[in-house]
């Protein structure tokens, strides 16, 4: 049974290394690939026919992936379905193991092989590098682990995406019920926001469990590596060849600088405008003039139908992208019952198409989040052309200037969803969500940062720990009551669960959008055929010169943030004005 939206797709180009009717569920049937590829690297007598080489590792790499990538889909997208999550975790238990160990000692053979050194630098140095780095990190003894430490995060997500709580005669998802704190009823905000939060704090010993196991596993999965802690293991398991966990310190300055002040000043003013003491959690949503909540579309297909009008307004590479998506069906975009939270684009890496998940319910930030997945969507489909696999993924840190460049650019033309006033509101909503989201990415980044630095920890100072990086960039909310929601309120973010050290790259890459939207403010058009150059480039080349090519520095202190906080605040200004 195929329980993902989209069916079976052709893939790009014909195979040429695999046969047509390969098949990726059994590692039985995968070996005996592997085993033809070492030979034919064996074999390569010249620079040319270790090229060839490559690009059928690539074709074979490309299969699986596509095949994991698949099943991950259908689990995210039907959580409480038996087969799809039996699918997903034979997967991950049966098969990547084995690929995880196969892969490695193709990579070796790359790294030692004598032609290595004659391909062309300006073609295979980042890809080398990063083959280098891999070889250097694997261990034998980390596979079962990292197997456990995927498996624990499906069911972080089985659980997140199972939460319901009954509201007004009708049962909703945790998602669902954000559309209730943007009503301009108080105590109805009051009751929906403290509905949700009992019901995370009813699951918090859970969801404390699983990341103490997680904590275990990733430590030990560093020691095997010969690592201190996992945080210094992580960096370079991430290839993070192009900073430092200082620069991420330099970073968290930055934002305690230049952001959390203009943070305070937005709270400052929504509270006088909302006539209140003080901001309590259910007062952060709401327009603080007491207006209803913006209602950009009432049916997903309006959604992307109006979407669609934006890109067509944009660039007509990038409406053409996002038609050929609608037409082959690689949209999941309601919330429903049983579908993982949050939002993502997944890359088919055989078809060479992207997928965009995420859960609509009707409210102004679903408009932000497609035009965000559709950002990596347009990453991927800019690099269908290339033939080597690893090149046709960059960066997370550049993957999101990607995404976060389209909600900006997006933005622009947003006018396509609403009318009148409710256009200046919609921009302004969106340029202080930049400013939360700041404070925000500083937060869970530096509370990463602890987990893996203070061994042994217990769930008491983890939970202090995580209070005083609110201080630190939250800005003035009243939590008073619900100290216990606040302390556990890192529980609602994924990526700590499933993807470690995977939060920084939103802010260094919002730094880049803002750059490109900058640029954008000058001269459209130029600042669109930069951007796409720099998305064709996929992964070949290091970070700095990617964000080069976009028009941006790759830079994320306070002489680069503070510029940038001073655009956002000027343009606030001039809408509200």
């Amino acid at each position: 049974m195929d329980l993902t939206p989209f069916g079976r797709l052709p893939p790009f180009q014909p195979r040429q290394f695999i046969p047509a009717d390969f098949s990726c569920t059994d590692w039985k049937q995968i070996a005996p690939w592997f085993a033809a590829l070492e030979r034919r690297g064996a074999q390569a007598k010249t620079p040319h026919e270790l090229e060839a080489v490559l690009r059928a590792w690539s074709e074979l790499s490309a299969a699986l992936d596509e095949e994991g990538a698949r099943r991950y889909i259908a689990m995210t997208c039907h959580t409480d379905h038996p087969e799809a999550e039996q699918r997903y975790l034979h997967f991950v238990e049966q098969i990547e193991p084995h690929l995880k160990a196969r892969q490695f000692q193709f990579e070796r053979a790359c790294v030692q092989h004598p032609q290595r050194r004659h391909l062309p630098a300006s073609r295979y140095a980042v890809l080398l590098r990063d083959l280098q780095n891999r070889v250097a990190l694997f261990r034998e003894e980390n596979v079962a682990l990292e197997t456990e430490e995927t498996r624990l995060g499906q069911q972080y997500q089985k659980l997140s995406g199972s939460l319901t709580v009954s509201f007004r005669g009708a049962e909703h998802t945790l998602v669902a019920m954000g559309k209730f704190l943007e009503e301009p009823d108080r105590p109805l905000r009051q009751q929906a926001w403290e509905l949700v939060a009992q019901r995370r704090l009813a699951e918090a010993g859970t969801f404390e469990s699983q990341l103490d196991r997680l904590v275990e596993l990733r430590q030990q999965i560093a020691h095997n590596a010969g690592f201190a802690n996992y945080r210094d293991y992580a960096f370079r398991a991430r290839g993070r060849f192009d900073y430092t966990p200082q620069h991420c310190f330099d970073f968290h300055e930055a934002v305690a600088r230049t952001v959390v002040p203009l943070l305070r000043e937005l709270q400052a003013q929504r509270r006088q405008q909302l006539g209140l003491a003080t901001l309590r959690p259910w007062d952060l949503a709401v327009d603080p003039l007491q207006r209803p909540p913006l209602k950009p579309f009432s049916s997903v297909e309006e959604l992307v139908a109006r979407t669609q009008q934006i890109f067509d307004r944009l660039d007509p590479h990038l409406a053409a992208g996002f038609q050929e998506l609608r037409s082959a069906g690689l949209l999941d975009l309601a919330n429903r019952k049983g579908k993982a939270p949050g939002g993502y684009q997944s890359t088919l890496n055989e078809a060479r198409l992207p997928f965009i998940f995420m859960n609509a319910v009707g409210q102004k930030r679903d408009v932000e989040v497609l035009l965000h997945e559709a950002g990596h969507a347009f990453h991927a489909l800019a690099t269908r052309s290339e033939d080597l696999l690893p090149y046709r993924s960059a960066p997370i840190e550049f993957c999101e200037v990607a995404s976060m460049s389209m909600e900006l650019l997006g933005n622009e033309c947003i006018d396509v969803f609403y009318q009148g006033e409710a256009i200046r509101r919609a921009r302004i909503e969106h340029l202080e969500s930049i400013i939360s989201v700041l404070g925000w990415v500083a937060t869970v980044d530096a509370f990463q940062h602890w987990l893996y630095t203070h061994p042994g920890h217990t769930r008491g100072r983890r939970g202090a720990a995580w209070n005083e990086l609110m201080d630190r960039f939250g800005g003035d909310v009243d939590w008073s009551g619900w100290t216990a929601a606040r302390t556990h309120l890192w529980h609602r973010q994924l990526h700590i669960f499933l993807h470690p050290f995977y939060y920084i790259e939103y802010g260094i890459a919002q730094l880049g959008a803002l750059q490109v939207w900058a640029n954008a403010r000058r001269d459209r058009p130029q600042a669109l055929r930069a951007y796409r150059a720099a998305l064709g480039l996929g992964g070949s080349r290091p970070l700095p010169e990617l964000f080069a090519a976009a028009g941006c520095r790759f830079q994320f202190d306070a002489p680069v943030l503070e510029p940038l906080m001073n655009l956002v605040r000027d343009e606030l200004a001039k809408l509200r004005n």
